[in-house]
């Protein structure tokens, strides 16, 4: 087994290691999300966690870890009998991004449980990380399926396996830690909500501090073991001090003054639900013990609120997690008063490293000798020249904030895929409803009982069967054929020319496609934006599953010039080309926001209609969103819908409450005209 790197090693990161720290000295807690760019020590810091945490004592030979103080009575492996407990560490499991759900929550012998009766089932990872750590890396690119299976197993402590009846249940009490990077898209919210705590890490700026982490990886890689025997003593020290909060913390007093506190911050920032209380109480305990004291104070409420806080009050997948700190010590300040209240506010207090301090790095011995774009609200530059050439169409204007998105229609792509799970388009899943049987490829898992029925039941006489049970055979087996839903890669190409900028609909069409954005991060698309204007087009955002980022990108894009529509739909055409190698199995939803007209070069109405019709020839699924306004219409857009093979909606009828009608199959309407 490699030797993990020592966590009073890491240089910074002091929210990221204080995260850890209080979980393992409260578990109740209830596990820490860290977010960050690339190459930050996420992963180092987790994995290291484990050295640390207590030991545990299990039932000997038990699968399921149970507590010999207190078995599982549930336990598949049991009854187990009262006895002395075998004592090993604490794991930490890890959960794949594309583990299967079998490899989650453990597989039934499906062919034994109907042919013996017996209920052979084999653990999964749900099972292995009981009384330990589960890290999921990458946690915002897990499969939905797995994120339910997730939250159902922290919401009850269990884990429940059922195939057609057969049924088996274990106890699942683990610490959650998940790492991601916000630009590969967020978390949904039921999960995000489960964490208990969040912190945010960045690369150090420190010409210093990044010196001592090179200086130290370096030490690691060239020997680990060695590496690790220099700081084996600041090790046994840490442990000794989570030992010792972990014997303090059921003595730790939680007044009401400081209840008072927690409540009126939670209110404050209009977090949903209770969760958020009852986290910030059981954190500000958890720093009180942490720091060797039996009363929790002001100053843990407001550290508390810092870890607990910021990823709950996302409103919409568009705002940025974090916590105003003056608006934090006002709600703070505002609670005070009662006996128990005595923080001070928080005003100058130690931040998140705080809270009784964490390890100290100066005494180490390789410890260092140590002493983003502002962008947005200045002045606006000046509108500068378009490169479209002259005209009114031809200078550039300042980006156009967007309207206020709506709920939109459904957009949806023909035919049956067999893509990434999500909420789109009609797919085959391992999920949703049963619409038939085959055989199973592989491992079974999703029986069809009355299918494997009907293929056992001829055979029961040549079999010699004999009594009531059903002689079964693995060629008897079906596997279930399901229906769900699959993601999507949603394509964006905006017009982002005068003839758009012109008429004043910038605002309209950003709130458009901005709704659109909201309705993919909500079915777990995949998106990418393009844009033309001027002389061509630029892909403004490759595919990803930030939506974020794409939103983003729409805030500040510019618009003036001419319209290259043709530009505009080659691009597309090149990145869909791409990702189709990419991702084959990911079917793409070509939407274009734009007026339909095109000007600039020779024939740009002929060249835009070729580059549509180029796409139709792919069977690209396409909707055209129609930005045209006026008495007077031309009806261009449309036009360009029939050559995509596509269908064409106005801004009104993307609207789910419009009365236009529905749009279900972007392609039936392109079809009947």
């Amino acid at each position: 087994m490699s030797t993990p790197y020592p966590f009073t090693a890491i240089v910074g990161q002091d929210d990221l290691r204080l995260g850890l720290l209080l979980n393992a000295v409260s578990p109740a807690v209830g596990g820490v999300l860290v977010r960050g760019e690339k190459g930050t020590a996420k992963s180092t810091a987790v994995r290291a966690l484990a050295a640390l945490m207590p030991r545990v004592s299990v039932v000997a030979g038990c699968r399921f870890s149970c507590d010999p103080a207190a078995p599982d009575p549930a336990c598949p492996d049991g009854p187990h009998e009262n006895g002395p407990g075998v004592p090993r560490a604490a794991r930490t499991v890890e959960l794949p991004v594309g583990a299967s759900e079998d490899r989650l929550v453990g597989a039934l012998d499906i062919e034994r449980a109907l042919s013996e009766g017996v209920k052979a089932f084999e653990p999964g990872l749900l099972a292995d990380a009981h009384r330990g750590i589960l890290y999921v890396d990458e946690v915002n690119l897990l499969h939905d399926h797995l994120v339910d299976l997730l939250l159902d197993a922290a919401a009850m402590g269990a884990s429940y396996v059922e195939r057609e009846g057969v049924s088996v249940r274990h106890a699942a009490r683990f610490l959650l830690v998940g790492t991601m990077n916000p630009e590969e898209g967020e978390l949904r919210p039921q999960l995000l909500d489960r964490f208990g705590l969040t912190v945010e890490v960045a690369a150090s700026r420190d010409t210093g501090e990044r010196v001592e982490v090179v200086r130290r990886r370096l030490a690691y890689d060239d020997d680990p073991a060695g590496f690790a025997a220099r700081w084996a003593e600041e090790e046994e020290a840490l442990r000794e001090r989570i030992a010792a909060a972990r014997l303090l913390l059921p003595g730790v007093v939680l007044g009401d003054g400081v209840l008072r506190q927690i409540a009126a911050t939670c209110a404050a920032f209009e977090v949903d639900g209770m969760r958020a209380d009852i986290v910030m109480a059981r954190t500000a305990t958890a720093l009180a013990a942490w720091a060797g004291r039996a009363e929790v104070t002001g100053e843990d409420v407001r550290q508390a609120a810092l870890l607990a806080l910021p990823h709950r009050r996302r409103r919409n997948p568009f705002d940025a997690p974090g916590l105003d700190e003056e608006k934090l010590d006002d709600a703070l300040r505002d609670a005070e008063g009662g006996p128990d209240g005595d923080g001070d506010g928080g005003g100058d207090g130690p931040g998140p490293g705080g809270g009784g301090g964490l390890p100290s790095q100066g005494g180490g011995p390789d410890a260092p000798d140590r002493g983003e774009d502002a962008g947005g609200d200045g002045p606006e530059p000046a509108p500068a020249a378009g490169s479209g050439g002259a005209g009114g169409a031809g200078a550039e204007q300042r980006p156009v904030g967007a309207s206020e998105p709506f709920r939109t229609r459904m957009l949806s792509v023909p035919g049956l895929g067999e893509g990434a799970a999500g909420r789109r388009s009609r797919a085959r899943t391992e999920h949703g409803r049963t619409t038939g049987a085959r055989r199973p490829e592989g491992a079974l898992t999703k029986l069809h009982l009355a299918a494997t029925v009907r293929a056992a039941a001829p055979h029961q006489r040549a079999r010699g069967r004999s009594g009531r049970g059903l002689v079964v055979r693995r060629d008897d087996l079906r596997q279930a054929a399901r229906e769900g839903r699959e993601g999507n890669l949603v394509l964006f190409v905006v017009d982002a020319s005068g003839s758009m900028a012109a008429r004043r609909r910038m605002g309209a069409v950003k709130g458009a496609v901005l709704s659109l954005l909201l309705d993919a991060y909500q079915r777990r698309d995949k998106v990418g934006l393009v844009t033309f204007r001027g002389t061509g087009a630029e892909v403004a955002l490759p595919p990803t599953s930030s939506v974020d980022a794409a939103a983003a990108r729409l805030e500040s894009l510019p618009t003036g010039g001419r319209t290259p529509l043709a530009a505009g739909l080659l691009r597309a055409h090149d990145v869909l080309r791409v990702e189709r190698l990419r991702d084959p199995s990911r079917r793409p939803l070509l939407v274009v926001v734009t007026d339909g007209r095109a000007t600039g070069g020779p024939e740009p109405v002929a060249l835009a209609a070729r580059a549509g019709r180029l796409h139709a020839a792919e069977g690209t699924a396409s909707v055209v969103v129609d930005c045209e306004t006026g008495v007077v219409r031309l009806g261009l857009a449309a036009q360009l819908a029939r050559d995509l093979g596509g269908t064409a909606v106005t801004l009104d009828e993307l609207r789910a409450d419009s009365i236009a009608g529905l749009v279900k199959d972007v392609t039936a309407a392109g079809r009947a005209a």
